[in-house]
């Protein structure tokens, strides 16, 4: 009990002045006032959008840290290169040097040659190795010029598989318009002069990889994202079956993309695919058939050798029957440059896989060919 002075009256405290100070209505109106209140789940929703930019923003972050910065530090590194695979078969050989050049997906032309020793008898054999951030022919042509002067020889062929032969074709009209090199002969192997010449479902797939450069930042360099569209380009391995999909298969498919594309550091890059496609894509091959369909600065135009399977469905990837047109069309004819041969075992520019009917058609077929074209430009060149 209180008393009140000055009158002698007691006085109790109201029961529910207490409950005024009570820390859970303090809490309670707390929410209730503050700014949200009644929003409900909006507000909820509201923090959802608020943080999922963030966790987007950290996600990204990591792997451009991870996975794109190391990848694009290697890649600046690589610079094209030539290896030497053989010497000439014989010392009259030694005034020529062949360059072997590789196709889509590939990075160094060093099996390709080595599986090629019949080359030998042109000359000296050289593996291209391709620069892993893109082509520049210009590049690797000035390269060629140096590896040649210093081997003493003045004369170069050069042989390209696949899309390696729309690279050799470029390469090869650098060499004839403005160096003091003479082009020989080019080979094409199951070589797309252009876009057209590629079937449908090989372009559609290049296609599709170039819209995925065009859309995902980092696409030329990451890893991960190779990773994902190597596995699901051999979806047709572990789709199907009882269940939809075959876990052994799947395992088997994660195992060669690991091994094959991702941690091997000698294979072609995503951004070098990219360049090769547009390489095909921007169907150059004509020009320089043209260019090279001419003298130039008193060198004689080069002979034009074009290998494909006698059966034109043998080749998966390349209408060989439309290039086959186009080089009779810009090369050959009565009076032309040009030797088509056409093989029985072989597929799409596979020297590996039938070594023995390659090497076979190019002392055959190939090397006396060359070797007349040759004589009619110059009568007094022997071999």
């Amino acid at each position: 009990m209180c008393a009140f002075p000055g009158n002698g009256s007691w006085a109790f405290p109201h029961p529910a002045s207490a409950a005024d100070y009570d820390d859970d209505r303090r809490r309670a109106r707390l929410r209730e006032t503050r700014v949200g209140h009644g929003w409900g789940d909006g507000r909820r929703t509201l923090l959802r959008l608020t943080l999922l930019p963030l966790i987007l923003l950290i996600a990204f972050v990591q792997y451009w840290a991870s996975d794109i910065a190391p990848e694009r530090d290697r890649l600046a590194k690589t610079v094209p290169a030539v290896s030497s695979i053989a010497g000439p078969a014989t010392p009259q050989a030694g005034d020529t040097a062949v360059f072997d050049l590789v196709g889509l997906g590939n990075l160094d032309a060093t099996e390709t040659a080595r599986a090629l020793p019949a080359l030998s008898q042109f000359g000296s054999v050289w593996a291209v190795r391709y620069d892993n951030t893109g082509i520049d022919t210009r590049v690797i042509a000035d390269l060629i010029v140096r590896v040649t002067d210093a081997a003493k020889a003045p004369n170069v062929m050069l042989v390209g598989h696949s899309m390696g032969g729309v690279i050799a074709l470029e390469i090869a009209k650098h060499l004839h318009l403005d160096s003091g090199k003479r082009v020989l002969a080019v080979m094409l192997d199951c070589t797309p002069v252009d876009l057209h010449a590629v079937r449908a479902e090989s372009r559609d797939q290049g296609e599709e990889l170039m819209r995925w450069m065009g859309w995902f930042p980092g696409a030329r360099e990451s890893r991960g994202l190779r990773f994902i569209a190597e596995t699901y380009a051999r979806r047709d391995n572990y789709l199907g079956g009882r269940y939809g999909l075959e876990p052994g298969e799947l395992r088997e498919s994660l195992r060669e993309v690991l091994r094959d594309k991702i941690l091997d550091t000698d294979v072609a890059s995503t951004g070098l695919i990219e360049s090769q496609f547009k390489a095909i894509v921007a169907s150059g091959a004509v020009d320089d058939l043209r260019a090279l369909a001419k003298p130039a600065d008193g060198k004689p135009a080069p002979a034009m050798i074009f290998i494909r399977p006698r059966n034109p469905h043998a080749d998966g990837v390349v209408d060989v029957e439309y290039t086959h047109q186009a080089l009779i069309d810009r090369v050959g004819g009565v009076d032309g440059n040009l030797l088509v041969v056409t093989t029985r075992t072989t597929g799409h520019a596979n020297p590996i896989q039938r070594p023995e009917e390659y090497n076979r058609v190019i002392a055959q077929q190939v090397l006396p060919f060359v070797r007349g074209v040759q004589r009619e430009a110059d009568p007094a060149a022997s071999r």
